[in-house]
């Protein structure tokens, strides 16, 4: 069972609020410019969408990182017991 800790909680919380913020955010921003026309408004929130879903990147690249980091340090972990064994095996003597 996968334990979660403050941290991961945290990137998966602000991971789903950059998400409710690029949607809410490119629609309020079409809202804000329709009265420029249909085109200049999509243009605008296309604009804002591009830099809003920058942040999703970042959390998920963050996330993405830190599941790797764990990922390592159980092999690691994994690869000392082997070694460790490896070299009690090693040094009892052959028959």
């Amino acid at each position: 069972m996968k334990t979660r800790n403050t941290h991961d909680s945290l990137l998966s919380f602000l991971g789903g609020a950059s998400w409710a913020f690029a949607i809410a955010g490119t629609w309020v921003t079409f809202q804000s410019f329709i009265f420029l026309g249909v085109i200049t408004a999509s243009l605008f929130a296309f604009l804002f969408l591009f830099i809003a879903l920058f942040a999703v990147v970042i959390l998920e690249n963050l996330s993405l990182s830190r599941d790797r980091h764990n990922e390592l340090l159980k092999q690691t972990a994994l690869l000392t017991k082997i070694s460790d064994a490896l070299t009690v095996d090693a040094s009892q003597p052959q028959e």
